[in-house]
């Protein structure tokens, strides 16, 4: 049964990717490709205050894939086998719920992991760590970045399932609405917890010299202090987040309609006597 609950979450997870992949195509890519051209510019315009300076300028090596590969095949590729990995990770999570979460039908429970999987494995870890687009994030810090970012998706994961434990638990006692609000409040707060003990990427020894609580690039200026070129754009870096966003919820939200009929035919097949009345 497990195994089958799981290559159907693969499937779920794959058709997710793809739909993703489109809305994805669609809104997020040309945010992406104006993150690299300004990065493209701002480099050029280090290049020549560096050479006015008299520092040796190192000459920047070409990406193996061009860019209508990067946008169409690679982003697509990619998108998919995330989303059969999610939805592997759906699948288990299923499993683990699948009889514990009270008398709720199968398919109902697959909208309610598919919530819970958007919610903790991408939103709460956004809210600390959004999205950033290319020509954000220095290179000294992106193993100490992923290594946080993996610790901010994990504990929200693991505060969810203790928060379904917690909410069975106080269930008898306070009833299921109030169990479900205290369990609620538990999960927030413990998230929340996390949140501030994780530091900021801006805050980090390698940013220290940048003197601001993320890594966007600031305004590039000549030694006069004179701006030669403007700050990352505002407006590019918020449309990028919030297409991130939308991508994931899609993903999420096809994993869980695509699922749900399969686990209802699964795990709550009609009997001979239903068919005959439906019939």
């Amino acid at each position: 049964m497990e195994k089958r609950i799981i290559w159907r979450g693969l499937l779920a997870g794959a058709v997710g990717g793809l739909f993703a992949f489109v809305f994805a195509r669609i809104f997020a890519e040309p945010q992406i490709q104006q993150a690299i051209d300004y990065e493209g510019a701002r480099d050029t315009a280090q290049e020549a205050l560096d050479k006015a300076a008299g520092i040796a300028v190192e000459a920047g090596g070409e990406d193996p894939f061009a860019r209508a590969v990067q946008g169409n095949v690679g982003i697509g590729v990619a998108l998919i086998f995330f989303g059969a990995a999610m939805g592997a990770l759906f699948a288990v999570g299923y499993t683990l719920y699948l009889g514990r979460a009270g008398r709720v039908r199968p398919r109902t429970l697959a909208l309610l992991v598919a919530g819970g999987g958007f919610l903790g494995t991408y939103l709460m870890p956004f809210l600390k760590y959004p999205a950033n687009p290319p020509a954000i994030g220095h290179e000294d810090t992106i193993g100490q970045r992923s290594s946080f970012y993996l610790l901010m998706v994990a504990a929200p994961v693991l505060f969810l399932v203790l928060t379904v434990w917690l909410g069975k638990r106080l269930q008898p006692r306070f009833g299921t609405w109030n169990a479900t609000l205290i369990a609620g409040g538990v999960f927030i707060a413990a998230t929340a917890i996390v949140m501030l003990i994780l530091p900021s990427f801006g805050d980090l020894a390698a940013n220290k010299q940048y003197h601001q609580a993320t890594e966007t690039p600031a305004p590039l200026t000549d030694p006069s202090g004179k701006i030669v070129f403007p700050g990352f754009p505002a407006d590019l870096l918020f449309n990028f987040r919030l297409y991130s966003i939308g991508a994931q919820l899609v993903l999420w939200t096809v994993i869980g309609l695509v699922f749900a009929p399969m686990a209802e035919r699964l795990l709550a097949p009609k009997t001979p006597a239903a068919e005959r009345v439906n019939a």
